[in-house]
């Protein structure tokens, strides 16, 4: 009886995530870092030997999708938008990293809900051949 109390708790936790889920609205990976850049021009202010002065701030987004990593400045104009954006994802990576938490307890508690050692169609599982 207990065990059936704390699926459903487990359950409804998950379908609150869901609901969290689908409110969440744009978003994208990444962070946003400020970067200075020296354009190595002679005579330019970045170059100066006594006082250089690089060139910047400059709003760099870097972020690693499908295994590849990609690098790209943002402008002034974007960088509110580009900064919610990053925040929702941040939120997005929160809620399913608790979703796959409760998901895991649930699992341990048995087979997705169903007795353990049983199969979908109620017999029991095979053991695997010793020899």
């Amino acid at each position: 009886m207990q065990k059936n109390r704390t699926l459903q708790a487990i359950d409804e936790k998950i379908l609150h995530l869901k609901r969290q889920l689908l409110d969440l609205g744009p978003l994208h990976p990444g962070s946003l870092s400020r970067q200075y850049q020296v354009c190595g021009k002679s005579g330019c202010k970045c170059t100066d030997p006594e006082k250089p002065q690089p060139h910047g701030p400059y709003t760099k987004l870097t972020y690693a999708h499908h295994g590849k990593f990609t690098c790209r400045f943002v402008r002034a104009e974007a960088l509110l938008e580009v900064t919610a954006l990053v925040a929702t994802f941040k939120t997005f990576r929160q809620i399913t990293d608790q979703w796959v938490q409760l998901a895991i307890q649930r699992a341990q508690l048995g087979p997705l809900g169903r007795g353990a050692g049983r199969s979908k169609t109620g017999s029991t599982a095979r053991k695997p051949r010793q020899g």
